[in-house]
């Protein structure tokens, strides 16, 4: 008599698995990661503040920016990155000064987070996709206290992701109401480098995504899943991208156009959204909307910086179902 599990397992595809080639390099850059070892370049020294008047500190942007990637990077309030500031110049055996937290907030509001040194140079492989962040409010802070209802308010987070070392290359915060297609184009304004493929998911299907990724080069490959009830538009000239997706799904199906396509490689930017989540957290601190920008803005820098510090050499290795 036939055994029904053996027959499940003959017809289950074989799973894929991960092997990390470059372990002790990768190692090595987790434990850098937690490193308490912090350094301030001279250049850096003569753009931290100006000396007021009246002799008060005023202090560049440069050190409010290091004053939040600090406090993201150890989840620890403003005050307390206040106080780690100042003695890590206290043991540094500096002049300037740390600061106070209070003028960290306040200049938080429309601050610009400058881009990472070691960005990737072009041309890219761009995957896009958003994810929502908790606003913890006056709200959220009675429905915990005195158990009161209250209508939660949250943003969406919108990334730009190379799918070859993991970088973010943009992001943009904006409300919950904002629709994901509209945001390709703020993304892309962002990216200096050539680009000659993007990746989206089927939230972003439509003709006008196709037309306005074109307007940043008309010969970026656009990998983008076709929704079910998607159909072919009219055209008069030779069939467009979204066509040829289409004609590959009807006449081969859709995993073998996931295959040629390489649509599975979108995964890459959940993961980012997942690290985020993880290591910077899945809300936000910051009660005024240009600070909340700023706060996933700098976001963003740290988890760039820690990606540099070290990241996985990952090779698939396929494993038979037993």
């Amino acid at each position: 008599m036939p055994n029904k599990h053996n027959d499940d397992r003959r017809h289950h595809s074989p799973k894929m698995s991960f092997k990390v080639q470059n372990w002790p390099e990768y190692e090595a850059g987790l434990r850098r990661r937690g490193s308490l070892t912090l350094w301030i370049d001279d250049a850096v020294l003569d753009r931290w503040q100006s000396v007021g008047p009246t002799g008060q500190a005023r202090y560049r942007d440069i050190a409010i920016e290091t004053s939040l990637m600090l406090r993201m990077a150890f989840n620890i309030a403003l005050r307390q990155t206040e106080g780690l500031m100042e003695s890590v110049l206290t043991l540094m055996n500096l002049t300037i000064t740390a600061p106070d937290h209070t003028t960290v907030s306040r200049r938080s509001v429309g601050l610009t987070v400058t881009k990472s040194p070691s960005a990737p140079k072009g041309p890219l492989h761009v995957l896009i996709d958003s994810t929502g962040l908790q606003v913890f409010g006056a709200g959220q802070w009675l429905e915990e206290k005195h158990g009161a209802k209250s209508r939660r308010t949250w943003r969406k987070l919108h990334l730009a992701v190379d799918a070859d070392i993991g970088m973010i290359v943009a992001q943009v915060l904006t409300d919950q109401h904002m629709d994901d297609p509209s945001q390709v184009g703020p993304l892309l304004d962002q990216v200096d480098e050539e680009i000659n493929q993007v990746m989206v998911d089927g939230a972003y299907d439509g003709a006008p995504t196709y037309q306005l990724i074109a307007q940043y080069g008309g010969d970026i490959e656009v990998v983008i899943p076709p929704r079910k009830t998607a159909v072919l538009s009219m055209e008069s000239r030779s069939p467009s991208q979204r066509n040829r997706h289409l004609n590959k799904i009807t006449t081969e199906g859709r995993l073998a156009w996931q295959e040629a396509t390489g649509d599975g490689q979108r995964a890459l930017v959940e993961t980012t959204m997942g690290r985020y989540k993880s290591i910077i957290g899945p809300r936000l601190r910051a009660r005024r909307f240009g600070a909340q920008q700023a706060e996933a803005a700098i976001g963003v820098a740290v988890l760039n910086r820690m990606l540099s510090a070290g990241r996985p050499n990952f090779v698939r290795s396929q494993t038979v179902p037993a």
